[in-house]
């Protein structure tokens, strides 16, 4: 008789993690925050490269999709008892590049269990400060730089607030890489890679010009291996000077290759991203002033907890409040509020098709509008955001302004989304109106279907821009597909919208996913 499997103890629901799929080296933290004081419990770092697994026609080849999901596998083992709400994934700029990522981001959650978000560049780099506000605190202006594998990002910002926050595609690997073939150290290199880094650097130098902060700080993996190096070798205590990083190319050309180089505090896996690292570095010290660079507290993973710590506790406080008093409960809602504003939206449809599509919503969603911990379930806050934002592209014109809404939203930077998450956004809002074939395989899955199919229906009911009562309309599963029933009264008071309403029924016959029903309350 075979043994009963193990049970896994639920851990902590205060616990909570973070993974960073960085280009260089994949990063798991786990900490606790309680009285918003952060405690960290665990870290893990695998030096994976999956930068370096990009080709010339920007695909993330075979290897390095197998040294990623190899590191994922024993994170995977880490968070055992871990509730789905107490973790986030994200993904940088390797993943932001590659044109296979979809294929790769869906072996990655298999194996990890958790879905993995791949954020925009401003959207890393306002995480990065928020990780370093929060760990090292102050209220002088600072200039935060991250320097990571394919990108580096630049934020100016004062307390716990970015003032400017910008992504450059640069990096220790990619530089590293073209500069620095086989290992080889030249003056030359050198010379090539800082110009190339300079290049790119060029149009932050008037927002971050040294005038606009007082303080500089460096977070994450090569300004940590660069102190160290430098505080080792007591060039400085830590600090990164113009002086120590000339030391530092001196004495990679002195070594040749990197195999060659043996210096205290420098780590194996640091040797392979060191020159172009350096580069960027000198090049930052150069044409931005920077006499010291000082290493932080917190990063990316720091500010993912953080970030993650802030949209639990404003979904708990919603709950508690409850919805209609309009207040902005994460920074998303924010970010959803700014875009309405922006490109001027009616505030009343708006909120009207949301509160309708929500209400339909709940009784067909395939697994409720809970996901873990009791919380409600990303894909119905999803629905809630798209039905906010769904005529963004009035703004741009009236024909096909679902078009012209989902391209906006696909490419609009709006704080908290990942890249993932805008694109779930935008798909539901290009499909709320017109079509059904322009989704292709997104209605083949169930956490698809079932809000577009709300949002269309809501939108068709509030067509009118009038109110209409939750009571007017229900929604059910039926064998064949849904049914919507309508008050018999409230039916022969809006031929209209009958009218309309069976033509939906048409455009799901079409698309042959979905049989829709429009039945009378007799």
């Amino acid at each position: 008789m075979p043994a009963p499997a193990a049970t896994v103890e639920a851990v902590d629901p205060s616990v909570l993690a973070a993974i960073d799929l960085g280009s260089n080296s994949f990063r798991l933290e786990i900490g606790q925050l309680s009285r918003g004081r952060y405690k960290r419990i665990d870290y893990l770092k695998e030096t994976v490269r999956l930068g370096g697994g990009l080709d010339a026609d920007g695909r993330l080849g075979e290897e390095a999709q197998a040294r990623g999901l190899e590191c994922l596998t024993r994170f995977a083992a880490r968070l055992d008892g871990f509730d789905a709400s107490q973790v986030r994934a994200v993904a940088t700029q390797t993943l932001r590049e590659a044109r296979n990522r979809d294929a790769f981001l869906a072996r990655a959650r298999s194996v990890l269990g958790q879905p993995i978000e791949v954020i925009s560049g401003r959207e890393e780099a306002r995480l990065i400060f928020a990780g370093v506000a929060r760990l090292q605190p102050s209220e002088r202006t600072r200039l935060v730089i991250d320097i990571g594998g394919r990108s580096t990002e630049m934020i100016l910002g004062q307390g716990r607030t970015p003032r400017h926050a910008e992504s450059f595609q640069v990096g220790s690997v990619s530089l590293s890489m073209r500069f620095f073939p086989d290992g080889r150290f030249t003056e030359a290199g050198f010379r090539a890679a800082q110009i190339a880094a300079g290049a790119e650097l060029e149009e932050a130098l008037q927002p971050f010009a040294p005038g606009q902060w007082v303080e500089a700080l460096g977070s994450s993996g090569t300004v940590g291996a660069v102190s160290q190096l430098l505080a080792a070798n007591g060039i400085s205590d830590g600090a990164i000077t113009p002086v120590g990083l000339r030391w530092c190319i001196e004495a990679c050309l002195a070594a040749g290759h990197q195999d060659a180089l043996e210096l205290p505090g420098l780590k194996a896996d640091r040797r392979a991203v060191l020159g172009g690292g350096l580069s960027i570095l000198y090049t930052l010290a150069m044409q931005f002033g920077i006499d010291a660079l000082q290493p932080a507290r917190g990063a990316l993973r720091q500010g993912v907890i953080f970030d993650l710590a802030e949209r639990r506790e404003a979904v708990l406080a919603q709950g508690r409040r409850g919805a209609a008093d309009g207040t902005v409960r994460d920074l998303r809602d924010g970010s959803v509020q700014e875009l309405q504003r922006r490109f001027g939206s009616d505030l009343l449809q708006a909120a009207r098709v949301r509160r309708l599509a929500l209400a339909l919503y709940r009784s067909v969603a395939p697994r409720g509008l809970g996901d873990g911990g009791g919380l409600p379930g990303e894909t119905a806050r999803e629905l809630g955001w798209a039905a906010l934002l769904h005529e963004i592209g009035m703004s741009v014109s009236h024909h096909d302004h679902h078009r012209h809404s989902a391209y906006l939203l696909a490419h609009v930077d709006a704080p908290g989304f990942s890249q993932s998450q805008q694109r779930r956004v935008a798909e539901l809002v290009l499909g709320h109106r017109g079509g059904l074939r322009k989704l292709g395989s997104t209605l083949e899955e169930e956490t698809s279907l079932w809000p577009v199919l709300c949002l269309r229906l809501a939108a068709v009911l509030c067509h009118a821009r009038n109110d209409v009562a939750d009571t007017v309309a229900s929604l059910k599963r039926v064998p064949q597909g849904a049914q919507l029933r309508l008050g018999a009264a409230w039916a022969g008071g809006h031929p209209r919208t009958m009218f309309l309403l069976s033509e939906e029924t048409r455009a799901w016959e079409r698309a042959g996913r979905l049989q829709l029903e429009v039945a009378e309350d007799r």
